[in-house]
């Protein structure tokens, strides 16, 4: 076994990715507040093909150097949009057929690894580093999903939760027929 160089991925340059198909997925940032979160979920989105990312209320958005430090350009491949208000676009996504699915403990959060995903498109909301998604946001959510834990802790970084529901979306939309080239 040895380690692939880079040039070994086969990965797409910035235009071509730009060019290239996406799944039918968005991720949107309630009030997230840390540079290097914006960063990392910006470049998770960049791997997992997302459609758009929607910076909502005072999330940050580039430029600026924390972002680009977690990023590593992702913040140049990814679309991405400043919302200031969230809830209003994410109802309006809503009656455009998106499924607005929290990463949210609630009282009808489902477990992520068993959550019956409902017909794509989706969007995967992520929230504020220690008090989650906005009374708000949660309430135009459609459906809550959780990450299920067995230690003390009872939350993960938002921006490994963000991965984390990224991957299990995409293999979701891989297992119902949707593929990228």
């Amino acid at each position: 076994m040895r380690k692939l160089a880079v040039e070994e991925l086969g990965r797409l340059s910035v235009e071509a990715y730009r060019q290239a198909s996406k799944y039918p997925l968005y991720l949107a940032l309630d009030d997230v507040r840390s540079r290097y979160n914006v960063g990392s979920l910006l470049r998770s989105a960049d791997a997992f093909r997302v459609e758009k990312v929607l910076l909502g209320g005072y999330t940050p958005a580039p430029p600026h150097p924390e972002i680009y430090r977690a990023a590593l350009g992702a913040e140049t491949s990814v679309a991405w949009e400043r919302i200031p208000n969230l809830a209003a676009h994410l109802k309006n996504l809503q009656e455009k057929g998106f499924a607005i699915i929290a990463l949210e403990q609630t009282d009808e959060s489902q477990n992520l690894m068993h959550f019956d995903w409902p017909p794509p498109p989706w969007v995967i909301v992520v929230g504020h580093e220690l008090r989650g998604l906005s009374e708000e946001v949660l309430a135009v959510c459609t459906h809550a999903v959780e990450i299920p834990q067995y230690g003390t802790k009872h939350s993960l970084n938002v921006a490994v939760a963000g991965g984390i529901a990224l991957y299990e979306a995409v293999r979701a939309l891989e297992r119902q027929g949707f593929r990228i080239a």
